[in-house]
């Protein structure tokens, strides 16, 4: 239906251990379930590491970008190389071709295609030197990463990283804005004490930014102007312990980042439970952080992290797939919900659209948002929402999947 948003290709020397590693994970998790809820093909991963011709040659040529192509319409809009720089690499590099010179190909084409090419390469704990290292050492690394811990997947979360600020533009951070509330008498210390971890996580064992309420505001600075002045390159990570949800501010905080269009992660630290939820909390991903000898889990942190870069790139690959539909007008769509709509998120964009849409016609207002698809209960509380807000017009809301097999 459209072509594909982003390829990325992992390097690897034949005698490196890391790299087949590097590679399989990166296959599984861009083809997995994280990414399966965008327009199919928005990232496609490709390996490159076996001889083209025969034992000992360069492998298969990357296909970069070619604006000049005749295609140039069905080539990925940007390519991540991703080479695994190891000491097998680096020595046949410093053998000279044609180990060099497809480095160098890689080198080249990211100078002079700096808005589509980028190259995050993988670290390996090899001291490196040489012309490898002069080539490519001086860009963004990930790692280091041995083969003993390469399933930790931290490297993971700072690529993606990586690609989510490629996507936007160069000289942007993803910065988490950490929301929570400071309870009251006993659990005042185990949310003090979370909040701390979460911070100390982002700022001592990752590359992300972070935001954290009035530490971080000028005075009379506003929060949530400052979070929608920062939303392309954001998220927000609310930390809901067991008054969270009744708190207003708190769900003003998660309010202002669903309507600004927002990655939202909910990391769940009840402790005693709490009397009732709140609506505004649902249709967001969460995850549960637990206690390990009276002291919260950096890994439950870790992964609520890694959950919430994910949700800011497949926000991004979500808005450059609208864009692409928009120029070759492969798909007609009235709104590009960034994530799944609900009652908060439809009445704020009826608010701004509804004279749009508004008045007689049997054209639906097509809502396209990534997978999973809405349950019919939901729907119609959807249509009843439009329905309050005088749209005559059908309510059609769509996933990709539902979208391409109405097409069939």
């Amino acid at each position: 239906m459209l072509p594909p948003v982003m390829d990325v290709v992992v390097l690897w020397h034949p005698d490196d251990r890391v790299g087949p590693h590097v590679g399989r994970i990166l296959a599984e998790h861009f083809h997995g379930t994280a990414y399966s809820g965008l327009i199919g093909g928005a990232v496609e991963v490709y390996a490159r590491s076996t001889g083209w011709t025969g034992p000992g040659t360069a492998p298969r040529p990357i296909a970069f970008p070619d604006d000049a192509a005749p295609a140039a319409e069905e080539q990925p809009r940007y390519l991540a190389v991703v080479p695994v720089l190891s000491r097998p690499l680096a020595d046949a590099v410093d053998d000279g071709p044609p180990w060099s010179d497809y480095v160098a190909e890689i080198r080249n084409a990211a100078a002079a295609q700096p808005d589509r090419v980028v190259v995050l390469p993988v670290l390996t704990p090899a001291q490196l030197t040489g012309p490898l290292m002069s080539m490519l050492g001086t860009r963004q690394w990930i790692g280091p990463v041995s083969d003993r811990d390469v399933g930790t997947w931290r490297w993971r979360r700072d690529l993606v990283q990586g690609l989510t600020q490629f996507v936007h533009g160069r000289g942007s951070r993803v910065t988490v804005f950490i929301s929570h509330t400071r309870q009251a008498a006993a659990s005042a210390r185990t949310v003090a004490a979370l909040t701390k971890l979460v911070r100390d996580t982002i700022n001592d064992k990752s590359r992300l930014g972070s935001f954290f309420d009035a530490h971080d505001l000028q005075p009379g600075e506003d929060w949530a102007g400052a979070l929608l002045v920062a939303a392309g390159s954001s998220a927000l990570l609310a930390l809901r312990s067991d008054l969270y949800s009744s708190r207003a501010w708190c769900q003003q905080e998660v309010r202002t980042a669903k309507v600004a269009g927002l990655p939202v992660v909910i990391v769940d630290a009840l402790e005693e439970g709490e009397d009732r939820g709140s609506f505004l909390m649902d249709h967001v991903p969460r995850v549960p952080v637990g206690r390990e000898g009276g002291t919260w889990s950096e890994k439950d942190v870790d992964i609520a992290l890694g959950q919430l870069v994910d949700e800011a790139l497949k926000r991004a690959l979500w808005g450059r797939q609208r864009e692409l539909a928009e120029q070759t007008g492969a798909v007609d769509v009235t709104w590009w919900a960034p994530h799944a709509p609900e009652p908060v998120t439809l009445a704020a964009w009826l608010d701004l659209h509804a004279g749009e849409v508004r008045g007689p016609g049997s054209h639906p207002v097509v809502v396209l948002h990534p997978d999973p698809p809405l349950g019919r209960p939901e729907l119609e509380v959807l249509e009843q929402v439009a329905r309050l807000a005088g749209i005559e017009r059908p309510l059609e809301v769509l996933t990709p999947r539902q979208l391409a097999a109405r097409a069939l």
